[in-house]
């Protein structure tokens, strides 16, 4: 079954086209710069290389007519005809409280979707751009919906409400949802497996899974369930990020507003685009550029990186309490799978817990592969462990539409 998996942004529309039995990727590509005057789409068939194409891409469904010229190019496709896709996957990063697993989409669904649109103002719309243009040209064709917040739904009450007025969570919806839950889901049932080979039972397995790249989240899940996560109502909240403030004192959005004459909007756009390790550094969101400016001594940079790394180890202590033990903590994401500076920074000083980094398997894990980079006497495991959403939304995506084709037999 070839599964195409797709993940539209407010102007990129980004696809894997997965081959469900062996999860081998058949293409995969970017569409950017969609709505622009130029745009551009950068693809890669298996076996076959790398190719741009640049052309004016006016809308969802312009790219999704470029994507399936690239996918059943004679010469240079992945498949002869699109009919060869059995179903597609939409990664739906906000479900509210209505979704707690992927679901067939439907008209209904699509309502669903809308209505909680106010939450994920960024995102849930060009999801939804996305998905209209597959309906469209791909009629007949099962499509799924994979949300980023249904991994999550299993926090308890007392974790994801804030102390807020109670009607604003029963009238505006206003609690903790959480983010990135397809990439904790897939990591940590990799570790799951991982730490049963030692011994540990999954059912009582206690793990913190840190998914740090531009976006940062942390989660803390007991035996499979998330118990608490890091991002709140938004993906603003929690830990520092590229441009994302994380954690902060509520009154100084108040402060700032009065005190700058900013809007709403203008406040909204400092915390999440002018904040994190761009605010502080002043010279960039990327990681691999604070620590070459760290190196050659900008002390700004330096105060970035310490300030990140701070945060991370303050949530691997705050959740192993919450939990009553740490069996295993697990980097993923742009940084935590290629930052072996982070890592270390993030675990030191963490000994009391019996968290014992081996700093030479840490220094030599190779990109894109899974490692262990605890110390042998490390009571508490450290795990790198390469992210990949597209293979959980694709088996997602299968699981669905094989369950609705058993129900209607």
């Amino acid at each position: 079954m070839k599964i195409l998996v797709l993940n539209s942004g407010s102007s990129s529309l980004k696809y894997q086209l997965i081959e469900s039995e062996t999860e081998e990727v058949l293409a995969k590509g970017l569409a950017e710069r969609i709505g622009l005057e130029m745009g551009a789409l950068k693809y890669e068939t298996s076996g076959k290389g790398k190719k741009v194409i640049e052309s004016p891409i006016p809308d969802y469904y312009a790219a999704m007519d470029l994507v399936f010229k690239v996918l059943t190019d004679p010469e240079g496709g992945a498949i002869s005809d699109v009919s060869e896709i059995s179903a597609v996957g939409h990664r739906v990063v906000h479900g509210g409280e209505r979704f707690s697993e992927s679901t067939l989409i439907t008209d209904e669904t699509l309502a669903e979707i809308d209505k909680v649109s106010h939450l994920a103002p960024l995102h849930n719309p060009p999801n939804l751009m996305g998905i209209h243009a597959c309906m469209k040209l791909m009629p007949g064709v099962p499509q799924v919906a994979v949300f980023d917040t249904a991994f999550h739904a299993t926090i308890p009450q007392h974790a994801y409400m804030y102390a807020l007025p109670y009607e604003l969570y029963t009238e505006h919806g206003v609690r903790r949802y959480g983010f990135h839950g397809t990439s904790h889901r897939y990591v940590s049932g990799r570790a799951s497996k991982i730490m049963a080979e030692n011994g540990v039972k999954p059912e009582s397995l206690k793990l913190v899974t840190c998914h740090l790249g531009n976006g940062c989240s942390m989660t803390a899940i007991v035996g499979g369930k998330v118990i608490d996560t890091s991002m709140g109502m938004t993906p603003a909240e929690g830990l520092m990020m590229g441009t994302r403030a994380g954690d902060m004192d509520p009154a100084i959005m108040v402060y700032v507003q009065k005190a700058l004459g900013m809007t709403p909007e203008q406040a909204d756009n400092l915390i999440n685009k002018k904040s994190g390790l761009l605010g502080i550094s002043g010279k960039s969101s990327d990681m691999r550029d604070i620590e070459e400016l760290t190196e050659s001594g900008n002390e700004r940079a330096a105060l970035a990186l310490e300030m990140f790394c701070y945060r991370v180890k303050k949530y691997i202590g705050a959740y192993a309490a919450a939990m009553g033990g740490l069996d295993a903590i697990v980097f993923t994401g742009g940084i935590g799978e290629n930052g072996p500076i982070i890592r270390e920074k993030s675990t030191r000083g963490l000994e009391f817990m019996g968290v014992k980094l081996d700093t030479r398997k840490n220094d030599t894990a190779k990109r894109g592969e899974e490692a262990d980079i605890s110390a042998a006497d490390s009571s508490a495991r450290i795990l790198v462990i390469p992210t990949n959403e597209e293979r959980m939304i694709a088996r997602d995506t299968v699981e669905v539409v094989t369950s609705k084709a058993a129900a209607s037999v």
